[in-house]
């Protein structure tokens, strides 16, 4: 009997009752090798001692301060280290609690933005199919996630939809990936133009797209053809990077690797590393002196916005990545990985596709290498590896939907940034046993 509402009603769920290093234990003392970071979140493991100390020293100082009538210190600063990081321009943060409540923030922003400029009919987005940016009403209103939308369409906002940049099911056998990226970039604008290029705001996207299709990369160019086309138009880029932001792809902020800088950035999930509920939405210093100029106020926030204990926890994440090196060992162990996925399903006749970036990795399932067919949606292929892996002693973070939302099945992994090479190893060899078993069963089901 529980009284808890759990993601699964009324579905059986392991009891977690503490972390060592990558692995979570359950209340029989049974060990799991956590493959994906709890959604992309937990990044350098469960048990780091100096994030820890870090947030019990700021509760005794001053927990909570609310931001609409004081800063703090810890805000002052990771403001200042964040914007340090960032990309040239990007000079000013805003903290939340989670990347749907910073997605919202960003939203909001870019409107603020154009009402102080004076350009009132700037209201819509776009965004690209399959694409996620959260869970809330806004953030479900600007995605393109269409197994989520389906339920609440009647309360959410309908921004434009453009194809997303996914070259294992769309790039044509005659296009390079620059031609293909600008294909992509042509229908961007042509959307612009159809729509009035006067009434849109923003384009956001993820650099590379998380849970909704499995780590799908961009191809080079594409990035720095979709800043052009939104440059041409005055609208504003929002790169969502909840997921690939804070090293997560190899490099602090994924857009690094692709050559631009956007006028904003939502962090989230790896920034304090699960250990306190914290977000940041990074804005270009244009739109905050516009602001400023403008009512002088920024129209947006919660009571728990700037959250002292979630900057101090996000402070003291900063300082573990970069004192531990963990971006090396993120990018040395992401080489160990696609190695490995390569020697395990090179050959695999149920695996399409290996892709992703740093440690932000992703396996397609089909049915047929050659043509690429999906499994049938209500085999449930992704739930019986999910289910494998749990029993294996593995946490990985399968899903359905894949293709269109309803069609389609992929594995995503997110490893601790501070996996070494031993963990890699039992990884590989509980995932390749995992995705055979479940998927004989989902065959046999």
């Amino acid at each position: 009997m529980t009284n808890l509402i759990r993601r699964f009603l009324g579905g059986p769920m392991p009891t977690a009752v503490r972390g060592e290093g990558p692995y979570l234990v359950d209340e029989h003392g049974r060990r799991y090798l956590d493959a994906v970071s709890g959604a992309g979140v937990s990044s350098l493991g469960y048990d780091e001692r100096a994030i820890a100390d870090a947030v019990c020293t700021q509760v005794r100082e001053l927990a909570f301060v609310v931001h609409a009538s004081f800063t703090s210190r810890p805000a002052e600063a990771l403001a200042q280290e964040l914007v340090r990081r960032a990309p040239p321009g990007l000079g000013y943060a805003y903290f939340g609690c989670g990347g749907s409540e910073s997605i919202d923030g960003a939203l909001k922003i870019a409107r603020q933005y154009f009402l102080d400029i004076g350009e009132p009919d700037r209201r819509r987005f776009v965004a690209r199919r399959q694409s996620y940016h959260g869970n809330s009403l806004g953030g479900l209103g600007a995605g393109g996630n269409f197994m989520r939308r389906e339920p609440f369409e009647p309360l959410l906002s309908t921004p434009l939809h453009v194809a997303p940049c996914y070259a294992y099911r769309d790039q044509q056998p005659s296009e390079s990936a620059e031609g293909y990226g600008a294909r992509l970039a042509r229908e961007l604008e042509e959307t612009f133009i159809a729509a009035g290029p006067h009434t849109i705001a923003a384009f956001i996207a993820e650099p590379v797209v998380a849970a909704t299709a499995g780590a799908v990369p961009p191809v080079s160019g594409y990035f720095r053809a979709v800043r052009e086309v939104c440059d041409r138009h005055g609208v504003l880029l929002i790169l969502d990077e909840v997921f690939s932001g804070v090293g997560r792809t190899g490099t602090f902020f994924s857009c690094e690797q692709d050559g631009i800088v956007p006028d904003m950035i939502v962090l989230s999930k790896s920034l304090a590393a699960g250990y306190q509920p914290v977000s940041a939405v990074l804005l270009h210093t244009r739109i905050h002196d516009a602001m400023q100029r403008g009512r002088g106020y920024l129209n947006h926030g919660h009571t728990y916005s700037g959250h002292a204990t979630g900057c101090a926890a996000a402070l003291a994440t900063l300082r573990v990545i970069d004192e531990r090196g963990l971006l090396q060992n993120v990018n040395e162990r992401s080489g160990q990985i696609f190695a490995g996925l390569q020697d395990r399903f090179r050959d695999h006749p149920r695996i399409g596709d290996i892709r992703g970036r740093g440690l932000m990795i992703g396996l397609e399932l089909v049915v047929d290498r050659d043509t690429k067919a999906t499994f049938p949606p209500e085999r449930h292929v992704w739930h019986h590896i999910l289910e494998a892996g749990l029993e294996l002693g593995l946490v990985c973070y399968p899903m359905g939907g894949t293709v269109d939302g309803k069609r389609g099945d992929h594995i995503l992994l997110a490893p601790a940034f501070t996996y070494s090479g031993a963990h890699v190893d039992e990884m590989l060899d509980k995932l390749g046993r995992a995705v055979d078993i479940g998927i004989d069963r989902a065959l046999r089901a």
